[in-house]
């Protein structure tokens, strides 16, 4: 299969390539009513590339028959408007059923994530990824890199037997390791997505990033879009004026080792009326005192 075929995936990934929430009733269970219209809101805000199951999809909290669910509203609610990259991992049965599903449901791609191991090899890391991306050849392949040991030229072996690895989601927090990391692997053989979302865009984008992960993108898609635009153009100052709009609500997520991640997206969303505030463990909602702030932010993005 030549590279030629993902043509389409490729582009997807030079883009904002969200994670979208999932949205939990009541009772506990996947709100499918209230996910569909979060996915709507991103679409019709302009956001063409969506993982579901991703982190800030609260993947590892999720049930398999959770995610197969969440795989199969994202597909059926975005059609053909957009590019659906699903989140896979866990052991390698259970990633390749999980790609296998969301090839039959009509997905073009999936995201691997970063091998949850307390004993990860780099030779391990390529035999891991292989084995899912031999799996579905039809489907681009992204691995999700947040291993500082893993060398490029790991990745570049990888590729060398499975042509559908197309992309990297790159969530090293060190721009210079990114930078040569991704000539190491191959600058032009691999679309480059900073894994680490808006604050991280402009110094991976400068080293050769092309797209960015955004979990922000839920609460104002406009501001994600704002910042790609900026990038696209080589514009860093304009860039950094939305990084500069951003960086509180990032620290807050970021913050006691990235506790309240998503707890910070849901709860923006829950003070503009979109879903309830409600993480599952080991995440937990923000303390009443600490929501006022987020919901000022949230509202200061939507006038």
């Amino acid at each position: 299969m030549s590279s030629a075929t993902f043509e389409t995936q490729r582009a997807a990934l030079a883009d904002v390539v969200s994670i979208p929430v999932t949205p939990f009733a009541e009772d506990g269970s996947v709100d499918q009513d209230t996910h569909r219209a979060l996915l709507r809101r991103l679409l019709d805000g302009g956001i063409r590339t969506l993982t579901p199951n991703g982190n800030t999809g609260e993947f590892y909290a999720l049930s398999p028959q959770e995610r197969q669910l969440v795989t199969e509203i994202t597909l059926d609610e975005v059609g053909d408007r957009g590019v659906i990259l699903v989140g896979v991992g866990h052991d390698v049965p259970t990633a390749v059923a999980s790609a296998r599903h969301a090839r039959e449901r009509g997905a073009a791609m999936v995201m691997v994530h970063q091998p949850v191991h307390p004993y990860v090899s780099q030779g391990g890391w390529v035999d891991y990824h292989r084995a899912i991306a031999e799996a579905v050849p039809e489907l681009g392949v992204v691995p999700y890199i947040r291993n500082a040991q893993l060398s490029g030229a790991r990745l570049a072996e990888l590729a060398d037997s499975c042509p559908n690895v197309i992309g990297v989601k790159y969530a090293v927090p060190d721009a210079a390791k990114f930078a040569a990391f991704s000539r190491d692997a191959g600058l032009d053989r691999f679309v480059w997505v900073a894994g680490l979302a808006e604050p991280y865009a402009p110094s991976y984008f400068s080293a050769g990033a092309t797209g960015f992960t955004s979990g922000l993108v839920n609460v104002a898609p406009a501001v994600s879009l704002n910042m790609i635009e900026a990038l696209r153009s080589g514009d860093y100052p304009a860039a950094m004026k939305v990084w500069e709009q951003i960086r509180r609500f990032e620290e807050l997520r970021a913050a006691n080792g990235s506790a309240n991640n998503v707890t910070v997206v849901k709860e923006a969303l829950a003070s503009l009326g979109l879903c309830r505030r409600e993480v599952r463990p080991p995440s937990k909602p923000l303390p009443e005192s600490d929501r006022a702030e987020v919901a000022a932010i949230a509202a200061g993005w939507s006038i």
